[in-house]
């Protein structure tokens, strides 16, 4: 599984997850469900979908990237709308080839495409996790 070096872990300040720490070698990955984004849903879940995607877009703009240790669950708010699968898609695979449709996450997410004053999520506050030092089994050292 490959690890996504300097993505952040987490929206700044709260508990939405965007990585996981390592792979599910016993039950494979997760499969990525494409989940329904209703009117009303919080405040803080549109958010995190913003956040998600605005790093989604800051760390691989509109070029394809590989599913690695992207986080399933938050995948599936987008994936299908503003995340589409190139070639034939595998819910379960690590290596799944994803790629941020820059039309459809302007006319979903205008706010990030704002130029005047586009959302600050906080990154540089809390610093992206560039030194990770997870190794195979899990075990921060």
């Amino acid at each position: 599984m490959l690890k996504h070096k300097g993505f952040p872990g987490r929206l700044p300040g709260t508990d939405f997850q965007f990585v996981i720490r390592r792979e599910n070698r016993k039950k494979g990955a997760t499969p990525i469900t494409r989940r329904e984004r209703f009117r009303d849903r919080k405040p803080a879940d549109r958010r995190a979908d913003a956040g998600f995607l605005a790093a989604l877009i800051e760390h691989f703009g509109e070029e394809p990237f590989v599913r690695g240790n992207l986080d399933a669950g938050r995948l599936g708010w987008l994936i299908g709308r503003e995340v589409k699968a190139v070639g034939p898609f595998d819910p379960t695979d690590y290596d799944q080839l994803l790629q941020v449709d820059m039309a459809a996450a302007e006319a979903s997410f205008p706010e990030l495409f704002a130029t005047d004053s586009p959302p600050d999520f906080g990154w540089d506050d809390e610093g992206w996790d560039d030194d990770d030092n997870d190794d195979d089994d899990g075990m921060d050292r």
